[in-house]
């Protein structure tokens, strides 16, 4: 089971939507819609996927992560954060 198991429906939500926005965007592309309308539904998306990420990354330490370390297994699992804390934030 997944440590974002509990937030999974809100998740899958999230994407249909997100999903919806970028097949907008497409459209919008093909139909030479106005640079700023497209640049705006554009960042709508990357905001909808930060905010997917955010909870992924929420329940993965309260979740992974907290059991990790109570495994004793801290100095891996806080490599692992760092690493991925750092691709999350760029």
């Amino acid at each position: 089971m997944s440590s974002y198991s509990a937030q999974r429906q809100d998740l899958m939500l999230r994407l249909r939507k997100i999903e919806g926005q970028v097949k907008g965007i497409h459209r919008m592309v093909d139909e030479e819609k106005y640079c700023v309308d497209i640049l705006v539904q554009i960042a709508a998306v990357r905001a909808a996927l930060k905010k997917v990420g955010s909870i992924i990354f929420e329940a993965h330490v309260r979740g992974c992560v907290r059991d990790a370390i109570a495994r004793q297994e801290d100095d891996e699992v806080i490599k692992e954060l760092i690493d991925v804390l750092n691709r999350f934030m760029n």
